[in-house]
């Protein structure tokens, strides 16, 4: 009853030969993909594929939600509901011995062939019930990550999750930790308008579950009631965002999220979603009001012994040799240390090259007014002192939040005077942005150098950078007069534009190739539906255009809006589209249904644009078959079978002015459901006309 997977043992004695939890056909491509392909293509095939199963099964950022655990060779770690290895890797190559507990055989098979190298790993694959008796009771960890909720299904009775525990808790040895990653059923993307995750329902777990179901989530106070009734008394609390499931960031009790940190909340690759007001703006509040804790999206909870983990934050979505983690740590005699630690091999290189940046940086600003925190390197990686103050970002945001321009931009040229000193040096920190830059009285300190270089590179280029982030990342941040910054710092629109560039060619230089989640979720995202811009607008559900500016991190809901008065007739949009310098394509949803469409007219700063058979144009509809009076040089007819039309105009190689204009008219005809579903399932597409004719038959 023992099969062997490379190195890996699956003991299939437990196995009923029936696997009951599948998420279908799909782990069929899985296992062929973990068979065929090395795991440094994984990223690769996530691009091609453009699929959520694939994504969620083998991106490399699922492993953050564990990878910080003090996991030691001396360690002996249970993973129940292993599933197709996401995490399993992480677990042998810090542990020094793994036992999955898997109930899908071809879900084993995935984890087995996927870490075929892991001699340390064991999979028992089988009902947890049947296998559990058999385990021993001297478990350093065991890890339920995305697998409490489940625990109903699993285990049964009236008290099902208190019921788990007790059964796990005495294969803890002495000293051990359970360790259960979660969903908050208040999280507030919840609350938003995201979906349930395990019933894909709204409000579901807001409103406890009412129509059933067989995954509960639960509040923080929830969980405490569960762990106490377990006899539990000691966990501790940690707080993995956006969510668990691809952490970029995990905050504690100790270290919880400033005002401004918390932007990074479209993340929805599974289902389509509502937005019903801005995450962003609401988590600001909520950290003011201290209420964090209660609304986070997921939880990551320790039961038994506390960690000295404050903070940690991922930087791992880049190229291998930049792939790092920033940690904040209490240390054992009280204090607290931060640390930059290599993800890779390859990033080793890039992280000790921080204390020579430290020194030379040093010498850049010795007696200037910016101080450059301390830098020391060990075989761990690069240590830096705690330093205690408030983000130069933060002051500027609440300057702004009062309507005080002037203090605003007083901090800015107290910043241009700070950055400048020492400019001729051939040194400087590429990434000066506010943030990075902590205030405590008169002192001004930099604690982040990661991007220096050894070369001058000018003050205003540093400072321009600095503002331009800094509006990237709020939208509230568009008051600020960007010209009147140009124009303090000696700035020409042209140079503006080719800091711009350079930027661009920056964040390429960082991912050398690789491909971002930003990119992904503008592959794979679903829609995000917004009721109040369509109560705003008065105007058909159905027939509201919304555009979509790529402003370098694919296309984004935030940098998104409608157009109130598209439609010139039921079926003619004519928009004009004024587009920034910083764009660098725009895509255009003509309705929220499927439908038919025809470009007539593409117009970018007053010159007709070459569309061919789409060649400038990328879409998610199928193109049609030509009519017989149709030219070549005329794009075909376009449908669109789902509710999530889009045609994106990639623009970075047009010719650009100082003010830049898109101009688009097409055709757009309605189609129902059912005309849409029987068109999608026929083998040969209809040119557009005989589509048209056919709908004004059924009409």
């Amino acid at each position: 009853m023992i099969e062997k997977v490379g190195k890996i043992r699956l003991d299939l004695s437990k196995y009923e030969g029936q696997d009951l939890y599948s998420d279908g056909s799909v782990e069929e491509d899985l296992l062929r993909i973990v068979k065929e392909e090395s795991k440094d293509r994984y990223t690769e095939v996530i691009h091609e594929k453009k699929q959520w199963p694939i994504l969620y099964h083998l991106s490399p950022l699922r492993e953050n939600i564990v990878e910080w655990l003090p996991i030691t060779s001396e360690d002996k770690v249970l993973e129940v509901g292993s599933g197709c290895g996401a995490l399993t890797g992480c677990f042998a190559r810090k542990a020094g011995e793994v036992t999955c507990v898997e109930l899908s055989k071809r879900r084993s098979l995935i984890n087995a062939y996927r870490n075929s190298d892991c001699g340390n790993v064991t999979i028992h694959v089988g009902n947890f019930k049947d296998i559990e008796p058999d385990l021993p009771g001297d478990y350093s960890y065991i890890c339920l990550i995305g697998v409490f909720e489940y625990g109903q299904s699993y285990i049964g009775g009236q008290t099902p999750y208190e019921d788990f525990l007790k059964i796990l808790l005495p294969h803890l040895k002495e000293g051990g930790r359970i360790v259960i990653a979660i969903e908050n059923k208040y999280g507030l993307k919840y609350f938003a308008g995201c979906r349930e995750d395990h019933l894909g329902s709204y409000f579901s777990g807001i409103e406890s579950y009412a129509d059933g179901g067989g995954a509960r989530t639960f509040g923080r106070g929830g969980l405490e009631r569960i762990f106490a009734a377990c006899g539990v008394n000691e966990w501790h609390f940690y707080y993995p965002y956006p969510d668990y499931k691809f952490m970029t960031t995990l905050y504690s009790d100790e270290y919880l999220p400033r005002k401004g940190e918390l932007s990074n909340n479209i993340r929805n690759f599974d289902r389509d979603r509502l937005l019903l007001f801005d995450e962003k703006r609401a988590f600001d509040g909520i950290v003011e009001e201290g209420l964090f804790p209660v609304f986070s999206n997921s939880y990551l909870v320790v039961l038994g012994g506390g960690l000295a983990a404050k903070f940690v934050k991922y930087s791992n979505d880049r190229a291998n040799e930049y792939v790092i983690k920033t940690q904040i740590v209490r240390e054992a005699n009280g204090g607290v240390a931060v640390s930059k630690i290599p993800l890779s091999e390859q990033a080793r290189a890039h992280v000790e090259g921080m204390e020579t940046s430290y020194e030379k940086l040093l010498d850049r600003y010795q007696g200037g007014r910016l101080r450059i925190n301390r830098c020391r390197l060990d075989e761990e990686g690069a240590h830096f002192d705690y330093v205690y103050g408030i983000p130069l970002s933060e002051l500027m945001d609440e300057c702004l939040a009062r309507g005080d321009l002037e203090s605003f931009y007083a901090y800015f040229r107290e910043y241009v005077d700070r950055i400048d000193y020492g400019s001729d040096y051939p040194v400087a920190d590429f990434d000066l942005v506010f943030s990075n830059i902590l205030v405590s009285g008169e002192e001004w300190t930099l604690i982040d150098y990661e991007w220096t270089f050894g070369k001058s590179i000018s003050t205003k280029e540093l400072a321009y950078r600095a503002v331009y982030c800094y509006l990237l990342e709020d939208k509230k941040r568009k008051v600020l007069d960007e010209d009147r910054i140009l124009k303090a710092l000696g700035i020409t629109p042209e140079e503006a534009e080719q800091y711009r560039k350079q930027e661009a060619e920056f964040q390429n230089f960082v991912t050398n190739g690789h491909r971002p989640m930003a990119k992904i979720l503008g592959d794979i995202g679903k829609h995000v539906i917004m009721p109040l811009k369509w109560l705003a607008t008065e105007q058909d559900l159905e027939f509201d255009v919304q555009i979509y500016e790529d402003r370098g991190e694919g296309y984004r809901e935030e940098n998104s809006y409608f157009i109130p008065e598209a439609y010139l007739d039921d079926n003619l949009i004519d928009i004009t589209i004024k587009v920034e310098n910083k764009v660098k394509a725009i895509r255009v949803d003509p309705c929220m249904g499927a439908c038919l469409v025809k470009l007539r007219k593409v117009v970018w700063n007053g010159k007709d644009m070459e569309l061919g058979d789409g060649q400038s144009l990328v879409t998610n509809g199928s193109f049609l078959k030509r009519a017989a009076d149709e030219s070549e040089g005329e794009v075909p007819g376009i449908f669109f079978p789902d509710m999530d039309p889009n045609i994106s105009f990639p623009l970075e190689s047009l010719e650009r002015k100082e003010e830049n204009v898109l101009r688009v008219q097409m055709e757009v005809a309605k189609l129902s459901p059912v005309m849409a579903r029987e068109l999608a399932a026929s083998q040969t597409m209809p040119s557009l006309k005989e589509m048209i004719a056919s709908r004004l038959r059924n009409h």
